[in-house]
C-alpha cells in the first residue's frame, strides 16, 4: 500500500463542484491500494501517517506529527483521497499502465477500512469519494511532499 503526504495549509476536494471534503492545516495524503495488499498493510501505513514528524516545532525543525502539530497536543487535518494512479507504470510507452493497482471493489475495501480505522484515532478526518472525478485544490506548505509505501509483512 502506498501514499502520497503533502503538508498543506488547507485542501479541499470537490466531486460536480460540490465540496465533499476539506482541512486547514494538515495533510493531505492519496493513497493508493496495490495488488495483494492487506489491511495489516493499512493499518501499518496509517500508523505511520499518524507518526510522521513532519511539522515544524518553534524552532523550525520537523518534531510533530499531525496529531500534535504545535507540540501542545493540537492535532491537525487529513484529507484522505484515493488515487489509484500512484501504481502507474510508465516505464514502457507513454501511456501509463495501472496493473500493480488493487481491482477497484479491493480498493475500495482497503481504503474504506483506513479511512475507518483513522477516524478512530484521529479527531479531523475528511475524505475525497472512491472512484470519483475529484478535484482537488491545496496550498502545499513548505513545500513538504513525501511518498510513504508498506510493504507486506
Amino acid at each position: 500500500m502506498m501514499a502520497l503526504l503533502q503538508r498543506v495549509r488547507h485542501a479541499r476536494v470537490e466531486v460536480a463542484g460540490v465540496v465533499v471534503g476539506e482541512i486547514g492545516p494538515g495533510l493531505l495524503v492519496l493513497l493508493c491500494a496495490e495488488r495483494g495488499d492487506t489491511e495489516v498493510q493499512g493499518d501499518k501505513l496509517l500508523a505511520k501517517i499518524l507518526k510522521l514528524r513532519i511539522f515544524n516545532d518553534a524552532a523550525g525543525k520537523m518534531n510533530h506529527s499531525v496529531q500534535n502539530m504545535d507540540g501542545l497536543g493540537q492535532p491537525g487535518g487529513l484529507l484522505l483521497v484515493s488515487q489509484f494512479t500512484l501504481a502507474a507504470d510508465a516505464s514502457g510507452g507513454n501511456r501509463p499502465g495501472f496493473t500493480a493497482a488493487a481491482a477497484p471493489d479491493e480498493g475500495m475495501r482497503l481504503y474504506n477500512h483506513v479511512v475507518a480505522r483513522a477516524r478512530t484515532l484521529h479527531p479531523l478526518v475528511q475524505t475525497g469519494v472512491f472512484g470519483a472525478d475529484m478535484q482537488l485544490s491545496l496550498l502545499n506548505d513548505g513545500p513538504v511532499t513525501i511518498p510513504l509505501r508498506v510493504s507486506p509483512a
